[in-house]
């Protein structure tokens, strides 16, 4: 049965793969939700908090794309037309560097137009197969409006999802440490989520005003970078610092600077704000997730290096309260026989 079981999750990956991302940005809203439900009134069903949160978000999404969306797209145009050009400049020799300083640049610059030509190579292949992709990249954007669907349901219903899973328990330990573990994941998904978006949020902001003071070009584009790769633990930081160190390396900006600040953010962040943001609800050791983050890319893409640590630390609560639970009945008898 647990092979059966394995087999079916496997062959619905996709799809349970939707509902988690749905209960997941289920997770971002309630807070706002609970704060409109209380002024409100509370009430049961939660329509009418759901229906202005929803509001709120489309307005906060519209009012995003068109402050630092637009910059960000005009950005990236820029990029991609003046990379070139700025390579080419970069790859000349500088009287101010050492002979193997300078070979080493010549190296770097060979290797980015390697990337650069397999890029492109990759983008005319696709753009063969445009029409027989459509269907598919159709279908994936369908999810953009699912997900929030499904999330609504989440928010609207979940107390009730909550009664139905405890009610096909029968009461007593096995009811009371499911609603032990139902209680412990709640609170862990709550804190991990509120506080990816947070690190984000810091990220972006900490990067625009750093690149914007020492003059970055493309710091719109790189800070929307940087805080997009905050949602992949340890290798999306390490991914966006080398990209923003090549570029404004590659752009002559101050690329010593932009290593120092990075370097002392990433103290700051990891040692600071996100053991403080992550509380008590995410406690993983970091080798354990660096573990997770590389099992789950070979698992599932970056699909499985997103969930690794929130699926890393249910295993842990889990386990945590199966233990304590066994402790329990096992030192019940010995307490009564003692009474």
């Amino acid at each position: 049965m647990v092979v059966l079981l394995l087999a079916l999750v496997y062959e619905v990956r996709k799809t349970l793969f939707i509902f988690i991302l749905a209960v997941l940005f289920a997770y971002l809203l309630s807070p706002l939700v609970n704060l409109l439900d209380r002024l409100f009134g509370s009430s049961k069903r939660r329509t009418p908090a759901l229906a202005l949160a929803y509001v709120i978000l489309v307005g906060l999404m519209v009012l995003a794309a068109t402050q630092i969306g637009s910059r960000v797209a005009n950005e990236a145009k820029e990029l991609t037309k003046d990379l070139p050009a700025r390579i080419a400049a970069w790859e000349k020799p500088s009287p101010n560097l050492t002979p193997a300083m300078n070979n080493l640049r010549t190296q770097i610059v060979e290797r980015l137009r390697g990337l650069i030509t397999e890029g492109s190579s990759d983008l005319l292949a696709a753009a063969a197969h445009a029409g027989m992709t459509f269907i598919t990249v159709a279908s994936d954007a369908i999810y953009v409006v699912i997900i929030p669907i499904l999330a609504f349901f989440f928010l609207k219903d979940g107390h009730l999802i909550r009664e139905h899973l405890l009610e096909m328990v029968p009461e007593g330990p096995r009811r009371l440490l499911l609603d032990d573990l139902l209680a412990d994941i709640h609170l862990l998904l709550a804190h991990y989520m509120r506080a990816l978006v947070l690190l984000s949020a810091a990220a972006f902001t900490a990067y625009s005003i750093f690149f914007s003071i020492m003059g970055v070009p493309y710091g719109v584009l790189l800070a929307a970078l940087g805080g997009m790769l905050e949602f992949i633990p340890m290798l999306g930081p390490l991914t966006a610092g080398i990209l923003i160190v090549l570029v404004s390396a590659i752009s002559g900006s101050h690329a010593l600077a932009v290593i120092i600040f990075l370097l002392a953010y990433r103290v700051f962040q990891d040692y600071i704000l996100s053991p403080h943001l992550m509380e008590r609800g995410v406690e993983v050791h970091p080798l354990l997730v660096l573990f997770g983050v590389f099992a789950g890319a070979e698992v599932a893409g970056i699909a499985g290096t997103f969930l690794s640590v929130p699926i890393l630390a249910l295993v842990r609560i889990m386990f945590k309260r199966i233990h304590k639970a066994r402790v329990t009945a096992s030192l019940a008898p010995e307490t009564t026989i003692t009474r």
